[in-house]
């Protein structure tokens, strides 16, 4: 097994830097020309002032700008950051240890870097915050939905945490507002098929066979609206939302079912009342029973 390098320049707001792995071969006589080529995105200016600067590190330190392509090494930097507007909610840490960090994500923060939410995402503050610099999330949740994640702090323990929700060793809970038909017959088991295509914001149900499963249950109900447990047996992308929106009761503030209307980043008004409410499992680690529980509640009013 290749044993990770472990970078030569430190986080910068949380982020490590960006690893760029030159080819065994090419036509470039310099690094800079190689990372003109292979950053087509970055202004040759901007490259130019990165290596004036020395924010372009090989093992050895920064490298010069006029350093030729050495084939089969690496380069480290830091990438530019977006404009981002700060997510002005808190996030909760409900338990924490030596080994893994559970936090309570509030809506409309993302779990981990991507796209346009790069400082503002749960890793990325909680790495400052608790001052833990190799914290890892264990899985994800979606942008819009507020509740439980769990972290892995200590790195030698990643893949074993990160294993048990691959595997679906995992209970979760969900709670969700959305309105109340008497009409409608629960429990009940969900059962569809859901595609997911790159590019296209929202997923879609498909005729085929099934794999996605939600049990669906009504929790209570009052002035029209319901509270519900949804306990899902698979994770495909947005399954509650659309198994919610199938049976005619889509969850409240649901902006992408049953009809997409795009929402701008920063209006953090109406979050969608979706909560992922309890992570129950058997500790891959020290083999004990553990259930968190979200301490955040949704609203029907």
């Amino acid at each position: 097994m290749r044993r990770k390098l472990r970078p030569p320049l430190p986080q910068r707001h949380g982020l490590d830097p960006a690893r760029l792995r030159l080819p065994e071969d090419g036509p470039w006589p310099t690094v800079r020309d190689h990372l003109v080529a292979r950053l087509p995105r970055v202004a040759p200016e901007r490259i130019d002032l990165m290596l004036a600067e020395g924010r372009v590190y090989d093992l050895d330190g920064p490298i010069a700008p006029d350093a030729p392509f050495a084939p089969g090494t690496s380069v480290w930097f830091h990438r530019d950051l977006p404009d981002e507007t700060p997510v002005p909610f808190d996030i909760g840490i409900v338990h924490r240890d030596d080994a893994i960090v559970v936090v309570d994500k509030p809506h409309f923060l993302a779990t981990i870097p991507r796209g346009r939410h790069i400082v503002q995402t749960a890793l990325v503050r909680l790495r400052r915050e608790l001052g833990l610099p190799d914290l890892v999330p264990a899985h994800r949740l979606d942008r819009v939905t507020a509740g439980l994640v769990m972290f892995v702090a200590d790195p030698k323990l990643r893949g074993r945490y990160q294993t048990m929700f691959r595997d679906r060793l995992v209970r979760k809970e969900y709670e969700a507002i959305a309105r109340y038909d008497p009409a409608l017959e629960l429990p009940r088991t969900v059962l569809s098929r859901i595609v997911k295509v790159k590019g296209v914001i929202t997923a879609q149900e498909v005729e085929g066979p099934p794999n996605a499963e939600t049990l669906v249950e009504l929790v209570e109900h009052r002035d029209g609206w319901g509270r519900y447990r949804l306990t899902p047996a698979t994770g495909r992308t947005h399954q509650l939302r659309l198994h919610m929106a199938a049976l005619g009761v889509p969850i409240r503030h649901d902006d992408f079912y049953p009809v997409l209307h795009e929402k701008p980043l920063d209006d953090f008004t109406n979050p969608l009342q979706l909560l992922a409410k309890v992570l129950a499992f058997t500790d891959p680690v020290t083999g004990e029973h553990r259930r968190f529980e979200s301490r955040l509640r949704l609203y029907s009013r």
